[in-house]
């Protein structure tokens, strides 16, 4: 693998601090819930956790796989904790969030691959926070319509799922993980929105990053890929080196050229577009929701 390039003075991020931060950090270490902006080294980490804002990560920080550009450790995954969800919605109090995203590490060791967990969570917070949005970030299940079934019946605002990578790359940087079988999962969200009618509608959202040696040729046809399952929130990011172990940078893109993919994603079709070095897919999640959070209770 090459080097990464310098990185440039357009990514330098502040350093985590502030009592925001220190409360948040503090709960999650009281409650034993883990995040994805901390496993993953989110270059937001600093800003989410100071505005009092975090992406839970359930299912323990051990994943069943190896993606290339991902820092989370990767083993085998101890029992899942069934007091997880009662104790993410305690540190939802405590923390007052009004919008939560959920995520998880990918359990290909579970039969449903986790959806009973995230059915759980959703379910705890409906039950005891009802006026909380939630937003799911979701990995694939193994392409099993009977887990995304479950995760839509229990009624989350938005059921995110990201590609993460270009097609060109994606079998090299994602080999555990499937382009087609992902973009079915986006697809099969736009399906059971119209078997519900005007019932419910669940937000189908996903993301990927840049940087990783595709050309812009590639990130159209991935635009347009996602768009024609529907699905029309997507985030694009900066992907940044966690460690030398993983993918190298190929390129650092320009503020300048981020919103140029930008324009391009608006004119497919997409309504939300959040596109920028240090966007993320949960970063500034509460815009994919449509308000007011609150469900009726007429299902």
């Amino acid at each position: 693998m090459n080097i990464s390039p310098r990185k440039p003075e357009w990514l330098k991020m502040r350093l985590p601090g502030g009592p925001q931060y220190g409360k948040v950090k503090d709960v999650l270490s009281r409650m034993g819930l883990h995040t994805i902006c901390r496993e993953a080294r989110c270059p937001n980490l600093a800003e989410c956790f100071s505005k009092g804002t975090a992406t839970f990560l359930i299912l323990g920080n051990t994943c069943t796989r190896n993606c290339l550009y991902c820092n989370v450790s990767h083993d085998i995954p101890n029992k899942p904790n069934d007091d997880e969800p009662a104790n993410l919605v305690k540190a939802i109090r405590m923390i007052d969030l009004h919008y939560v995203v959920i995520t998880s590490v990918s359990r290909d060791d579970l039969d449903d691959g986790g959806a009973s967990y995230f059915v759980s969570c959703v379910e705890k917070i409906r039950a005891e926070l009802p006026g909380c949005g939630v937003e799911l970030l979701i990995p694939d299940f193994r392409g099993s319509t009977k887990a995304l079934q479950q995760v839509f019946d229990s009624h989350p605002n938005v059921i995110s799922h990201n590609m993460e990578v270009a097609s060109a790359l994606f079998d090299r940087i994602r080999p555990e993980g499937n382009y087609r079988l992902s973009l079915q999962l986006l697809k099969h969200i736009k399906r059971l929105n119209e078997e519900c009618a005007q019932q419910y509608h669940v937000t189908a959202k996903s993301g990927f990053m840049v940087g990783f040696g595709e050309t812009r040729k590639d990130i159209e046809v991935l635009l347009s890929d996602i768009v024609a399952t529907g699905c029309r929130y997507v985030t694009i990011g900066q992907y940044q080196q966690p460690t030398m172990r993983h993918w190298p940078v190929a390129k650092y893109y320009h503020p300048e050229e981020f919103a140029e993919i930008k324009t391009m994603a608006s004119a497919m079709g997409f309504d939300h577009v959040e596109s920028g070095p240090h966007v993320r897919s949960s970063y500034r999640a509460s815009f994919a929701c449509p308000k007011p959070y609150q469900w009726t209770n007429s299902f």
